[in-house]
């Protein structure tokens, strides 16, 4: 294919990734209010939060509300329209990826999946201790009511920082997988690690309190543990580490036998033939017909 038919290609995978995540929104808009109830319940566990016995928030803005709503239905429809995007984004890599690429990228794909799930469930029960710690440490004696769109947000930075930092292992095994570190390696990273977790958890998490920083970078420890196991099994299973003549004696004389060719007269170069002359030149298409759509 030429570049003009991958670009076109391109676009054609797009616009049904595109149609994909509409009709996700679309389900996504039915589902909003479900989803919020199941966003503000850590809030709603505070008792500030009750009034004339019902969950309130603060809403500033007239179409607060409204642009929360579709917010939240795009988030949705991401997820539902998943199964769509993520296919036509396959088909337009797979056919530049060998079988054992693929095959790994099966591997990961299934495994990437399970961790930001878990990460996002991690990141939903901290909220609930975070909120309370943020809330209850501030200059007020007791908890205040929240601005709505100001706590979903931080709700939904959480799970998505969680689940991002749930992937830290598969970089790890991409690396070890591909053969650009050992699990020994990786092993000895482990000082190096658990700062950046500590570091990368202080400043990505926006909860100040120390539970769930402490959390998050006790699990991203934790996977590398996991990751560097897993490395280490897939060295011995390839045999890596080990060195090549390491069972030789330093003095053992090579089995290889020495066989001498001789060098015989080269063969005769025959003279250069003549070169052509040049094929008149075509003359070029008006500009209207060099471009198509694309360009």
């Amino acid at each position: 294919m030429t570049l003009i038919e991958h670009v076109r290609e391109l676009r054609n995978r797009l616009f049904w990734a595109a149609l994909g995540i509409v009709a996700g929104l679309i389900v996504g808009f039915f589902l909003a209010n479900w989803v919020f109830d199941l966003l503000q319940e850590p809030y709603c566990d505070l008792p500030s939060s009750i009034v004339d016995g019902k969950c309130r928030f603060l809403v500033l803005g007239v179409a607060d509300t409204l642009i929360l709503k579709l917010k939240i239905a795009l988030w949705v429809g991401l997820i539902v329209g998943a199964p769509v995007w993520l296919f036509q984004l396959w088909a337009f890599i797979a056919p530049g990826l060998h079988r054992h690429e693929r095959k790994w990228a099966y591997v990961f794909v299934a495994i990437a999946a399970p961790l930001f799930t878990a990460g996002a469930v991690l990141a939903y029960v901290v909220v609930g201790h975070s909120l309370a710690f943020i809330m209850k440490a501030g200059v007020f004696d007791d908890t205040t009511q929240l601005e709505v769109t100001s706590y979903i947000s931080f709700v939904m930075n959480m799970i998505l920082i969680f689940g991002a930092a749930f992937e830290f292992p598969l970089i790890l095994l991409m690396l070890n997988f591909t053969g650009v570190v050992t699990g020994r390696k990786l092993l000895g990273w482990w000082r190096i690690v658990v700062f950046i977790s500590f570091a990368f958890a202080a400043i990505a998490t926006p909860d100040p309190g120390p539970f769930g920083m402490t959390l998050l970078a006790a699990c991203m420890t934790f996977l590398y543990l996991i990751a560097v196991g897993v490395a280490m099994l897939n060295d011995k299973r390839k045999g890596r580490g080990k060195e090549v003549y390491a069972d030789l004696d330093d003095d053992q004389i090579s089995p290889l036998e020495e066989e001498q060719v001789p060098v015989g007269v080269s063969d005769r170069i025959d003279a250069p033939a003549p070169v052509d002359g040049p094929a008149p030149v075509t003359k070029p298409l008006p500009l209207e017909s060099r471009f198509d759509d694309m360009t």
